[in-house]
Protein backbone atom coordinates (compact mmCIF):
# COMPACT_ATOMS: atom_id res chain seq x y z
CA UNK A 1 0.00 0.00 0.00
CA UNK A 2 1.50 3.85 -1.01
CA UNK A 3 0.39 6.72 0.27
CA UNK A 4 -2.15 7.26 -2.56
CA UNK A 5 -3.81 3.70 -1.60
CA UNK A 6 -3.54 5.18 2.28
CA UNK A 7 -5.61 8.14 1.45
CA UNK A 8 -7.87 6.27 -0.59
CA UNK A 9 -8.80 3.85 2.45
CA UNK A 10 -8.79 6.61 5.06
CA UNK A 11 -11.59 8.30 3.42
CA UNK A 12 -13.60 5.09 2.28
CA UNK A 13 -13.16 4.41 5.91
CA UNK A 14 -14.02 7.65 7.39
CA UNK A 15 -16.67 9.19 4.86
CA UNK A 16 -14.21 12.19 4.05
CA UNK A 17 -13.62 13.12 0.58
CA UNK A 18 -9.65 12.51 -0.67
CA UNK A 19 -8.75 15.64 -0.37
CA UNK A 20 -9.65 15.88 3.34
CA UNK A 21 -8.01 12.35 3.60
CA UNK A 22 -4.86 13.92 1.89
CA UNK A 23 -4.54 16.67 4.68
CA UNK A 24 -5.65 14.31 7.98
CA UNK A 25 -2.83 11.89 6.83
CA UNK A 26 -0.48 14.81 5.80
CA UNK A 27 -1.31 16.60 8.92
CA UNK A 28 -0.81 13.44 11.22
CA UNK A 29 2.74 12.67 9.86
CA UNK A 30 3.79 15.98 10.34
CA UNK A 31 2.78 16.13 13.97
CA UNK A 32 4.82 12.95 14.33
CA UNK A 33 7.41 13.56 12.61
CA UNK A 34 7.93 17.11 14.50
CA UNK A 35 7.56 15.35 17.88
CA UNK A 36 10.08 12.79 16.97
CA UNK A 37 12.48 15.60 16.13
CA UNK A 38 12.30 16.84 19.49
CA UNK A 39 13.30 13.73 21.06
CA UNK A 40 9.67 12.96 22.54
CA UNK A 41 7.27 9.72 21.60
CA UNK A 42 4.02 9.77 20.27
CA UNK A 43 2.38 6.58 21.54
CA UNK A 44 -1.25 5.67 19.93
CA UNK A 45 -2.91 3.35 22.10
CA UNK A 46 -4.04 -0.45 20.81
CA UNK A 47 -1.47 0.48 17.36
CA UNK A 48 1.79 1.37 18.76
CA UNK A 49 4.47 3.83 19.62
CA UNK A 50 6.96 5.56 17.57
CA UNK A 51 10.17 6.85 19.27
CA UNK A 52 13.83 8.00 18.68
CA UNK A 53 16.68 5.30 19.11
CA UNK A 54 20.09 6.20 19.89
CA UNK A 55 23.05 4.73 17.62
CA UNK A 56 25.97 4.66 19.07
CA UNK A 57 29.32 5.42 17.13
CA UNK A 58 30.94 2.50 15.82
CA UNK A 59 33.40 1.31 12.75
CA UNK A 60 32.23 -0.13 9.93
CA UNK A 61 34.26 -1.06 6.76
CA UNK A 62 34.10 0.54 3.39
CA UNK A 63 32.72 -2.56 0.98
CA UNK A 64 34.97 -1.71 -1.72
CA UNK A 65 38.46 -0.91 -0.46
CA UNK A 66 38.24 -3.18 3.13
CA UNK A 67 39.41 0.05 4.55
CA UNK A 68 37.90 1.05 8.40
CA UNK A 69 35.85 4.05 8.76
CA UNK A 70 34.17 5.52 11.51
CA UNK A 71 30.76 5.96 11.65
CA UNK A 72 29.43 8.35 13.58
CA UNK A 73 26.64 8.44 16.59
CA UNK A 74 23.22 9.17 15.41
CA UNK A 75 19.67 9.24 16.24
CA UNK A 76 16.91 7.06 14.33
CA UNK A 77 13.07 6.54 14.51
CA UNK A 78 11.86 3.32 15.33
CA UNK A 79 8.26 2.05 15.57
CA UNK A 80 7.30 -0.06 18.72
CA UNK A 81 3.66 -2.38 17.57
CA UNK A 82 1.11 -2.47 20.05
CA UNK A 83 -0.25 -5.55 21.55
CA UNK A 84 -3.74 -4.93 19.69
CA UNK A 85 -1.80 -4.39 16.20
CA UNK A 86 0.29 -7.40 16.43
CA UNK A 87 -2.89 -9.80 17.27
CA UNK A 88 -4.43 -8.13 14.45
CA UNK A 89 -1.95 -9.57 12.06
CA UNK A 90 -1.24 -12.57 13.54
Amino acid sequence: MNKSDLVSAIADNSGLSKADAARALEATTTAISTTLASGDSVAITGFGSFLVRARAARTGRNPQTGAAIQISASNAPAFKAGKLLKESVN
